[in-house]
């Protein structure tokens, strides 16, 4: 056989590969999670005497900020600190804040009359750092929706003084009744949860390189071993650039984590233009880390994606091309195994049966078989300099 009919085979094999030792980081982060609590005993817990501080970068968020407001109220970690930053907002954005803040001295709101960006919501967030006062700094997004036991289950993630940050899970989620049924929901549901298994299978390997920045915590101590949020380099995606800083260039570890108490829920997109705005922002963020160990595996792993996918079509004229769309199956199927189990059938930390995570494993079928395609559509439109919008800013590849 031609060595050159060899090597769609070889390709295929190593991509199954790949994947496999990404779903072992996966089920190691669980382990560790586990060991840690179980370490920590159930007299420690929560570790009460670290100050936590919740840090919130809002910009126009009248209709969505409520939710997040009534659930940050309702924490039961003692001593929580809440810090929300208002954006050069132009609604009723502000009247909220203040109305939160009122008569409660462990909220501080900051107001913002310009942002220079270039990333907006990154010169935000890093003038909220500014009057945090917590030894660990968590934050989320202000169309976000937590538990009560949110809070103090994420700090109780870091008992251990060796690690820097953990990473949460994110969920889309939609009230019941409403987008049932829809595939634009659903896939985003798939995504999501996907997504997170790359992330924390890359974390279980020891090559953390992104991150979700609406369910983050950090040791205070972390970040300014790695220069402060300012040394954070401009980037479409801060939160992974932060993660890959502090992997870099200080000795802290990265954990992501799986309990349910951890759970964050966000709303979907409502509209397929929004969301292709979205993921390729995102994918952007990773084609074009600032961080060069970041940006390497990223690209190759949306180049793999990319070349099976356009191996199916040329199949019909190269039939020995066939390991290699056969692998990419393999592997979205090693994905959905680890969705599943991240998402424990699809129920999460939201607010009871009106929250939703995900879709049944069986309803899972079309977005396995779609999302290659989506991803390399992505990758295609990122490496053509396609730009993208976040809050009204126009953004690049690079920023």
């Amino acid at each position: 056989m031609p060595v050159v009919d060899i090597l769609p085979l070889v390709h295929g094999i190593l991509y199954v590969c790949l994947q496999s030792a990404l779903l072992t980081g996966l089920f190691l982060e669980r382990r560790r999670e586990i060991r840690g609590l179980e370490r920590a005993g159930p007299a420690k817990g929560v570790p009460r005497a670290a100050r936590v501080s919740v840090v919130v970068p809002v910009h126009n968020e009248e209709l969505r900020l409520p939710a997040l407001l009534e659930d940050l109220a309702a924490q039961d970690y003692e001593g929580l600190e809440i810090v929300l930053v208002d954006d050069r907002s132009t609604d009723g954005t502000a009247g909220l804040l203040s109305g939160f803040a009122g008569g409660r001295d462990n909220v501080r709101v900051v107001c913002l009359k310009e942002n220079p960006g270039p990333n907006h919501k990154q010169y935000a967030l890093e003038r909220g750092l500014t009057v945090a006062a917590g030894d660990l700094l968590l934050f989320t997004d202000a169309d976000c929706r937590v538990g009560p036991a949110w809070a103090g289950a994420m700090a109780a993630r870091m008992e251990d003084p060796r690690v820097g940050a953990v990473i949460g899970p994110v969920f889309k989620s939609w009230p019941a009744g409403q987008g049932e049924g829809s595939f634009l929901y659903s896939y985003q549901c798939y995504d999501h949860v996907v997504r997170f298994v790359y992330l924390a299978g890359a974390v279980g390997l020891g090559a953390a390189g992104g991150g979700f920045g609406n369910n983050l915590i950090l040791r205070r101590a972390a970040l300014e071993a790695a220069g402060g949020y300012a040394a954070v380099p401009p980037s479409p995606t801060e939160d992974a650039a932060l993660i890959s800083l502090i992997r870099s260039s200080t000795g802290y570890h990265i954990r992501a984590v799986y309990g349910a108490q951890t759970h964050v829920h966000t709303k979907p997109e409502t509209g397929w233009k929004a969301l292709i705005n979205q993921t390729l922002r995102w994918n952007n963020g990773g084609l074009f880390s600032p961080e060069i160990v970041t940006r390497i595996n990223y690209t190759i792993l949306m180049l793999t994606i990319t070349v099976c996918t356009l191996a199916l079509f040329l199949m019909p004229l190269y039939p020995p091309l066939w390991p290699m769309p056969l692998a990419q199956f393999i592997v979205m199927l090693e994905n959905t195994l680890g969705a599943v189990f991240i998402a424990r059938g699809g129920r999460g930390a939201g607010k009871g049966p009106e929250s939703r995570s995900s879709l049944p494993p069986l309803f899972w079928i079309r977005e396995l078989l779609v999302m290659p395609f989506y991803m390399t559509l992505m990758t295609v439109l990122g490496f053509l300099g396609v730009k993208t919008t976040w809050k009204e800013t126009t953004m690049g590849p690079h920023a």
